[in-house]
């Protein structure tokens, strides 16, 4: 038995996560997965109900389970609640908790979708890469100053640093994922100017030794950005540290063309967690219309990643190829001459592909 906790979180986040339970609850017929499931509150959500945005409850349950499948958080209307207890508190609370450690965004440009990505088609077309980024050290976690004199002027400053324990863990991950994968790994680092981008290089290339299957390239953020624009089917996994791996992975994003055909997973210690990269979208929850497909992707990966169920994560990856090339649309895709389909109606079509 695998038990799996739930958190719906707010806006949009009900719909797409019942309609990730309801298709791995079809992989689960098919595979004998054995899943059992149990639902809690986050997020805005949980502020209304017990004044915080991640009760213990929740973290607890989230400890105990074999993985968490989560929706979105945050929303209009909490704007002006408490900074501290904002909706987005949840997962900063999350991450801390299970020591979530890295983030893996996976970027698949689908056959039937190449023509909504900005890129030209020839570029999108083939398009199939992971990046691993490092998520609980570097810059956003190290020492900082909000304002100093020095020498007579004001000045901030933000302290940049990673151990080797810290990089050879996020690269063994890498490694580990290229493996399931084309075997190829690109190691981003700015080394040409950044002592702590000196030592990242050197650890990855000593970890990479480990994996003789897996082929480590390196390469500078800055050419690394230029390559996802003009050549990014060359990527297989990209890893990299937080503050780098923050910004490659939303300009990856977008060679999609949908964000709402996005999964993500963030690896923990124990229990991993698993989301669609948008938001809560507030405006169309409730409406029926949500793209739920960047979720039930995330439940692909929540069974490859923390179940190992390799042949029933690819039967859900399938299914929804299948039903894109079958011409079905939520309404954020959907142009004249395709399917027209609401939450409810593409999940009951990617269930029936499972």
């Amino acid at each position: 038995m695998a038990k799996i906790v739930v958190i719906p979180g707010d806006g949009i986040g009900e719909e797409i996560t019942r309609s990730a339970v309801e298709v791995l609850k079809a992989a689960d017929k098919k595979y004998s997965l054995n899943l059992e499931y149990e639902f809690h509150d986050a997020g805005g959500t949980a502020y209304d109900k017990f004044g915080t945005p991640l009760p213990e409850e929740t973290l607890e349950a989230c400890k105990a389970a074999d993985a968490v499948l989560f929706g979105a958080v945050g929303g209009d209307k909490w704007d002006n609640v408490d900074p501290a207890l904002r909706p987005e508190k949840a997962i900063l609370g999350l991450r801390k908790g299970l020591g979530l450690y890295a983030n893996l965004r996976p970027v698949k440009v689908a056959e039937a979708l190449v023509e909504y990505s900005p890129l030209k088609p020839e570029l999108a077309k083939g398009v199939d890469l992971v990046i691993v980024r490092e998520l609980v050290g570097g810059i956003y976690f190290g020492e900082r100053c909000e304002s100093e004199m020095h020498e007579g002027a004001e000045r901030a400053w933000d302290l940049e640093n990673y151990s080797v324990p810290e990089v050879e863990r996020i690269v063994k991950l890498a490694c580990e994922t290229a493996k399931l994968r084309r075997g190829k790994l690109t190691s981003v680092d700015k080394a040409n100017v950044l002592a702590t981008s000196r030592l990242w290089r050197r650890t990855a290339a000593k970890v990479a030794e480990g994996y003789p299957e897996v082929e480590l390239k390196n390469l500078y953020v800055d050419n690394c950005a230029m390559q996802l624009a003009i050549n990014p089917a060359q990527f297989d996994v990209i890893v990299t540290g937080n503050l780098f791996g923050d910004i490659l992975s939303d300009e990856a994003a977008v060679v999609g063309g949908s964000i709402g055909m996005l999964p993500s997973a963030s690896i923990g210690t124990s229990t991993s967690l698993y989301e669609p990269i948008h938001g809560s979208a507030p405006d169309i929850a409730g409406k029926g219309i949500a793209n739920p497909m960047g979720t039930i992707l995330s439940a692909a990966m929540l069974l490859r990643y923390s179940l190992h169920e390799e042949e029933a994560a690819k039967a859900i990856e399938a299914a929804v190829e299948k039903v894109l090339e079958e011409g079905w649309r939520t309404a954020d895709l959907w142009k004249e001459g395709f399917k027209k389909a609401n939450t409810e109606e593409i999940t009951r079509e990617i269930s029936q592909r499972v």
